[in-house]
């Protein structure tokens, strides 16, 4: 009778472990070839099959060529990824939009047009066959970031151009307000309700950071309104609080400054004057300040100061350089609870009876947006005029 295995010392091969090892060794082995296979087709996959976006994620869309409006082959976009190149890049905000398809490998460029939908505009969006913010020809430069307001050569500024025409006012008697509303384009909903629910005469102010400016500034225009364009300046804590990119900031050379201008003034057009978004520092400081507002005079546009900064150098500089300029008077909803604004509303009302003219600034928060609607109606029976902000400019403040 054979040992038990018990009785085996240790480290000592029995019999029954040597077979077991034997019939291991043959299992390893076709495991090891399986896997050497499997690598080995795959090495071969990938250099036999011709797949430059390396397993990306990616979706074909039907598109036209630019230039012929006829259908070519389906395009394959890829998803971009850290380490990938952009492949499409959006061009315009037209309708049948355009983009360049960029190919990762050799860096070509071709130009497509994609359809877009043609459902009906609804509350919140802008219809693709809504008209963009335009600007007369004569009124337009080339800069770097593209083209910027200028005087015409016959001397007609932005400012005329674009400044809404009330006939009504012309023999209108008693005191004028305007009302501006800024901050529009960031929000959708905001700037929507801004432009649907208030009177054309109020004056609509677009931060330069919106999506699809130009065609809510055209959106905007074509229901009557005059529009400004905020400039991003310099907060006293800045840069803690930052007012967004190509802020205007005292520490930097004119030159720079002006440049970051120039490419604000660009993100849209048809606008009768600009206006400070924050800018306590910046606008307290002369040296950086005068070349802004220089600039600014010389392309035929206002300057609206918000008031919200005490030590703005805004008026002094622009009286100085006989610069186009007005300053706010109050900032209707500081406190944003319809109680505040109201009061704000009837404080407002108090200064142009005092002096003919008055000029209210405020914030697209729905309640700003529902009391300043609901005031308007009713300020006409009290003999008060709202009136777009071009006209302020034009007229003396006094009682009418």
């Amino acid at each position: 009778m054979a040992a038990d295995d018990l009785d085996t010392p240790l480290g000592t091969e029995t019999g029954a472990d040597a077979q077991a090892r034997r019939a291991r060794l043959p299992l390893l082995a076709i495991a090891a070839a399986t896997l050497g296979l499997v690598i080995a087709v795959g090495i071969g996959w990938v250099m036999i099959v011709d797949d430059p976006l390396g397993g990306e994620p990616r979706a074909v869309a039907t598109i036209e060529d630019a230039t012929t409006k006829k259908p070519v082959s389906p395009a394959t976009i890829a998803a971009p990824t850290p380490n990938s190149p952009t492949r499409a890049v959006d061009t315009t905000k037209t309708p049948g939009r355009t983009i360049t398809i960029i190919d990762g490998r050799s860096g070509e460029r071709r130009e497509v047009v994609v359809s877009q939908s043609d459902e009906p505009e609804t509350v919140g969006t802008i219809n693709p066959r809504t008209p963009a913010a335009t600007a007369d020809p004569r009124l337009v430069e080339p800069s770097r970031h593209g083209v910027i307001p200028r005087v015409a050569n016959d001397g007609k500024r932005p400012l005329d151009q674009y400044a809404r025409v009330d006939p009504a006012l012309a023999k209108a008697r008693g005191p004028k307000i305007a009302i501006v509303i800024a901050g529009l384009g960031i929000g959708t909903s905001a700037t929507n309700n801004a432009i649907a629910k208030l009177p054309a005469n109020v004056t609509l102010a677009f931060a330069p950071y919106g999506a699809d400016m130009p065609r809510w500034a055209g959106r905007a225009r074509t229901k009557g309104h005059e529009i400004l364009l905020q400039i991003p300046m310099e907060p006293a804590d800045y840069p803690d609080n930052d007012p967004g990119p190509q802020t205007l900031v005292s520490a930097l050379p004119s030159e720079q400054n002006l440049d970051r201008l120039h490419w604000l003034l660009s993100r849209l057009q048809g606008y009768v004057g600009v206006v400070n978004l924050m800018g306590a520092r910046f606008t307290a400081n002369e040296a950086a300040l005068s070349p802004v507002l220089r600039d600014i005079a010389s392309r035929g546009l206002l300057y609206l100061d918000d008031g919200t900064s005490a030590k703005s150098l805004a008026a002094q500089i622009a009286g100085s350089i006989q610069a186009p300029f007005v300053k706010a008077d109050l900032v209707l909803d500081g406190n944003p609870n319809w109680n505040e604004i109201d009061t704000a509303l009837a404080k407002l009302e108090a200064i142009a009876a005092e002096r003919g003219i008055a000029i209210g600034i405020a914030s697209p928060l729905p309640v700003s947006i529902e009391r300043i609607a609901r005031w308007a109606k009713a300020a006409e029976a009290r003999g008060i005029r709202v009136v777009p902000l071009s006209w302020v400019l034009a007229k003396p403040k006094q009682p009418g």
